[in-house]
């Protein structure tokens, strides 16, 4: 029996193993058939022959498929285990840029320390000044009075000098009598101008004295003016410091704001499952942020723990490093507790908990659960 030309072309399609199988089996069935074999029935053996041919070709085309989407699938988990690695990278240099930040803001809290203690030394050393200078204004009026005391002595000396004049002419018959009491007025009135003289010195060291007064306040205004030049440089300083403090405050403000949304927002996908698996607590419906009493609960939800109905209450910290951060869960506990009937388990999620905290947590009765725990 031949075969046709169709028929040839089909089997030189499909798989060497099934196209020898096929022609054994042509080869055994032309050996084999009896002169009672139809020509109808070699059509519908052709026809059997045909659909098993393409039977073959539809499922090579499928493994090729699949071999392909394995192909897509592998390489799609190799760039997601690298896209992890670049977030784990990213993660460990935020960390760090916040521990820098941190250490940034304790030298400007430390420079800001030492900035207002030299501020209250100038204000020291400025009210010293003002105290010397109401000193030498006291000194400066009592030399004002002293010099109104010699003068009024030197016009009293001038009057007697006068009436000792007079006095000569009136006596002046008695002279030989007087002649010894002139040589002691004379005697008196040389040490008179000695003790002129000495006034006339002691008058100039005085103006001396007091230019020297006037040259150092002088220079004490011109030293009060440069400390008050240096005073507002220093206050125009403090304040840019605390413009700057201000605006790293903000920034790290909000970049503690971003990574606390973020791993509130990683807690709400994460917590369902983790809490079933290891703390026998079911969430009915779902995670979500809440007020109840007035309070912003980070994490509520309805839940049930050994069949038994349970409310979560979550507070998120990035660092439980302190135990006053569980002051604030404690409270909005007691609020809602006094709202709600049902059993409330406390809950907080953060990324690091110091061991000394964790305990303290515990002991309370707080469950924390940290991020590496649900992955």
């Amino acid at each position: 029996m031949g075969m046709s030309v169709a028929l040839y072309r089909k089997l030189e399609r499909i798989g060497p193993d099934l196209r020898d199988a096929l022609l054994t089996l042509f080869e055994e069935v032309e050996r084999n058939r009896e002169e009672s074999v139809t020509k109808r029935e070699f059509n519908e053996l052709k026809e059997i022959v045909r659909d098993l041919a393409e039977a073959q070709l539809k499922t090579e085309a499928r493994l090729e498929g699949l071999t392909l989407r394995v192909d897509q699938l592998a390489a799609a988990q190799r760039r997601t285990e690298e896209r992890l690695e670049e977030l784990a990278a990213a993660q460990k240099k935020t960390e760090e840029r916040l521990d820098s930040l941190a250490l940034k803001v304790e030298e400007l809290a430390e420079a800001q320390k030492r900035t207002e203690a030299r501020v209250e030394e100038l204000a020291a050393a400025q009210k010293r000044t003002e105290e010397r200078l109401e000193e030498l204004a006291a000194a400066q009026k009592r030399t004002e009075q002293r010099l109104e005391e010699l003068a009024a002595a030197q016009k009293k000396t001038e009057e007697r000098l006068d009436s000792l004049a007079l006095k000569v002419e009136e006596l002046a018959e008695a002279q030989r009598r007087t002649e010894a009491r002139v040589e002691e007025l004379a005697a008196a009135q040389k040490r008179t101008e000695e003790r002129l003289e000495e006034l006339a010195a002691a008058q100039k060291r005085t103006e001396e004295r007091l230019e020297e007064l006037a040259a150092a306040q002088k220079r004490t205004e011109e030293r009060l003016e440069e400390l008050a030049e240096a005073q507002k440089q220093t206050e125009k300083e403090v304040a840019s410091l605390a413009r700057g403090l201000k605006a790293t405050r903000e920034q790290v403000g909000g970049l503690a704001r971003s990574m606390a949304y973020a791993l509130e927002n990683e807690a709400y996908r994460k917590l369902p499952a983790h809490l079933a698996t290891f703390h026998g607590i079911v969430v009915q419906d779902r995670i979500v942020r809440a007020d109840v009493a007035d309070e912003e609960i980070n994490f509520f939800a309805r839940a049930r723990k050994n069949g038994k109905p349970v409310i979560l209450i979550g507070e998120s910290v990035l660092r439980l490093d302190d135990a006053s951060k569980l002051k604030s869960l404690q409270a909005k506990l007691e609020k809602v507790s006094a709202l709600m009937p049902e059993e409330l388990i406390p809950l907080v999620v953060t990324h690091y908990a110091k061991p000394k905290v964790l305990e303290k947590a515990r002991e309370a009765g707080m469950l924390v659960i940290q991020s590496f725990e649900w992955d």
